[in-house]
């Protein structure tokens, strides 16, 4: 019997697939010293102890072979030393990466089909215990799981700006794994520091034995690490390095140009030098995208003589003869595929297809179908649509995944592969929690996932609290930036930074209810000031963050108009009795001093959020934005005062300049 009362009261994410509750609890708070059986996976002990000991829950003891006697007041979970309770793990014939959890009054038991599986059992064990009568208890529950897709994974584009700090790569691993994600993809152009190709490496970029860390961290954690190295396009921080410029399809442009053996040979060593740091991945992802000056410049003639398709698939081939000695399948985006369908006819059956879409379309089944008929696997992938904005579009980010992962599901592909983008370098990780979550749960669940349901699970998954206003911070952000930047062409970043004054963004803002937004923004923005969650914390000032900003978007908006009007009065009042013009023409100054204020409010704000998840490159020029916008608003605000002096020297008011 599938409980769903029960499910919705214990906010799960991602929700077990079949749940079964009694009447009855199991404590697990008191004077108690709980020990973990010898064979519980020790990540799995981290897991939960990182997340119960930041709860206050009394955290669960390594099973210590030399233990002979237990305090008094003290009962063990598991192993030979049980007195009135136990943890048990039993392996049974269940499919991989399911598992069955059962908690009863006497203790826990968990059967799964391997490792994973019992893994899953415990991720989902973290997630259960819960307050009554101001003490932390385990419901009694049976619960029977298994995935819907068998690779849930996470693409983590960190060569846009955004390069992450040891310490945070290694949490968002932890936390994907806490969330039943299993695999993790961080999308490299040109930060891995190869050493035959130092050059266009940033230089704090990820060393061969950061990288090598990050495969054993992941492993750890039953995350497969998929090395996803760009192999096509997108190789401009490389072919601006004058040693590879001869490489480039035109000069220091984007694209490895197949007409140049350089291409090949740098190809060759990068992917070899990074397959001696990760031998045997399960996947190599190339890349492979964007394609479109393929033809016009180096490789013109090449193309002209053997087809556009035929130069494209021989590119892929000849990538898979590098890596398929490692035992890895090959990786490739579908958009090649998409131009040309015959293409499936040149490349190895073995390759995986990356189908990317992130639209709001109501199907995405046809670009499911076109891989299928070429007879690929292929993993479904959204986006997180967090890219030029100051927190992600949440709407456009969940209708998204909900439809491609849905019809994938249906679909049997072989998994999610949910994409981040920085494409301007400068938005942050930690706010892109609620649409990656999102999507890993719908990856995990055999059903769609309501996003309602999702927004009233999530402060107490993620959180770990059970205030439901972070759910509704979460949908006040995501309303402020669907109405804000309804337009790609007016992203919420770009009104961030945009002019008051500028024609375009003005005209722009002025369709809006500016008080509106800001009263909105504000709401979140107050409960997330006075607030703090038990767990990610550094992910809700994230969100404080972004609400601080959409709310500046919309006052600042506001002021320029003021100061339109108010100078307007000035002009037109001046010299009269009792005119108002000094004091519209002081305000005026006031309000650019205003706007500068809050420019150097957020900017430690932002530097802070920056540092917690990143390395110290590309901060300096992100954070000269702030330093610039404030400057321009001290220089403005220093010539109203100049054009005040020479208004009471007598001088008439001119227009305003901006």
């Amino acid at each position: 019997m599938f409980l769903l009362a029960a499910v919705l009261s214990l906010h799960l994410l991602p929700q077990p697939q079949s749940v079964q509750a009694a009447n009855c609890v199991l404590p697990i708070s008191g004077p108690y010293s709980f020990i973990t059986p010898k064979d519980f996976d020790p990540a799995a002990l981290d897991e939960i102890n990182e997340r119960w000991r930041a709860l206050g829950i009394p955290v669960l003891q390594p099973y210590v072979e030399e233990r002979s006697t237990i305090k008094r007041g003290s009962y063990s979970l598991g192993s030979i030393l049980s007195t009135k309770s136990d943890l048990t793990i039993r392996h049974a014939a269940l499919p991989q990466q399911s598992y069955r959890l059962r908690v009863t009054g006497d203790g826990i038991r968990i059967q799964s089909g391997d490792r994973d599986g019992t893994f899953y059992a415990a991720m989902t064990l973290a997630q259960l215990p819960q307050r009554e009568n101001r003490k932390w208890v385990l419901p009694c529950i049976d619960i029977s799981d298994a995935p819907a897709l068998k690779w849930r994974v996470l693409s983590d584009d960190v060569s846009r700006g955004p390069l992450p700090n040891m310490r945070y790569f290694k949490e968002r691993i932890r936390t994907i794994a806490a969330f039943k994600m299993n695999g993790y993809s961080p999308y490299m152009e040109h930060v891995f520091v190869d050493p035959r190709n130092p050059l266009p490496a940033p230089l704090d970029g990820i060393t061969p034995a950061q990288l090598r860390e990050l495969y054993d961290y992941a492993k750890r954690y039953h995350v497969t690490f998929i090395p996803e190295q760009q192999s096509f396009a997108h190789m401009h921080n490389t072919l601006t390095v004058e040693k590879y410029a001869t490489a480039a399809e035109f000069r220091h442009d984007f694209l490895l140009s197949p007409a140049s053996p350089l291409s090949m040979e740098y190809l060759t060593q990068l992917v070899r030098d990074e397959l001696a740091v990760i031998p045997h991945p399960a996947f190599f992802h190339i890349g492979s995208d964007e394609t479109s000056v393929l033809g016009l410049g180096q490789s013109k003639t090449l193309v002209a003589q053997r087809g556009l398709s035929q130069v494209y698939a021989a590119h892929l081939t000849m990538m898979n003869r590098l890596i398929a000695p490692s035992g890895a399948r090959m990786m490739v985006w579908d958009d090649g595929i998409e131009n040309d369908p015959a293409i499936m006819t040149m490349i190895p059956k073995s390759t995986v297809v990356i189908n990317w879409h992130y639209g709001t379309e109501k199907s995405f089944q046809k670009y499911i179908d076109l891989i299928a008929s070429g007879g690929f696997a292929q993993m479904v992938a959204p986006g997180d649509h967090n890219w030029n904005q100051v927190y992600p579009d949440i709407k456009s980010a969940l209708l998204n995944a909900r439809t491609f992962i849905d019809e994938g599901k249906a679909s049997h592909v072989l998994g999610l592969f949910q994409t981040i983008w920085h494409d301007d370098g400068e938005s942050l990780f930690e706010a892109t929690w609620y649409p990656v979550l999102y999507s890993a749960a719908s990856g995990w669940e055999r059903r769609s996932v309501d996003p309602a349901r999702f927004q009233a699970d999530f402060p107490n998954a993620f959180f770990g609290s059970s205030d439901a206003r972070y759910g509704r911070d979460v949908a006040d952000l995501a309303d402020v930036q669907s109405r804000m930047a309804d337009d790609y062409s007016y992203s919420s970043n770009y009104l961030f930074w945009a002019d008051p004054f500028d024609s375009h963004a003005s005209a722009h803002m002025a369709k809006l209810d500016l008080r509106a937004l800001r009263l909105e923004a504000e709401d979140a923005e107050q409960h997330l000031l006075q607030n703090r969650p038990p767990l990610h914390a550094n992910a809700a000032r994230v969100m404080f963050l972004a609400a601080r900003k959409y709310d500046f978007i919309g006052r600042k908006f506001q002021a320029a108009q003021e100061i339109r009007d108010y100078y307007a009065e000035a002009q037109a009042q001046a010299g009269k009795p009792h005119s108002p013009t000094g004091r519209d023409l002081l305000w005026t100054k006031y309000w650019f001093w205003e706007l500068r204020d809050r420019y150097e409010e957020i900017r430690p704000l932002y530097a802070a959020a920056w540092r917690y998840e990143n390395r110290e490159s590309h901060l300096a020029g992100n954070l000269q934005r702030y330093d610039i916008a404030a400057e321009q608003n001290i220089e403005r605000a220093d010539k109203i005062y100049a054009m005040t002096l020479d208004y009471n020297a007598g001088k008439p008011l001119p227009d305003l300049p901006w």
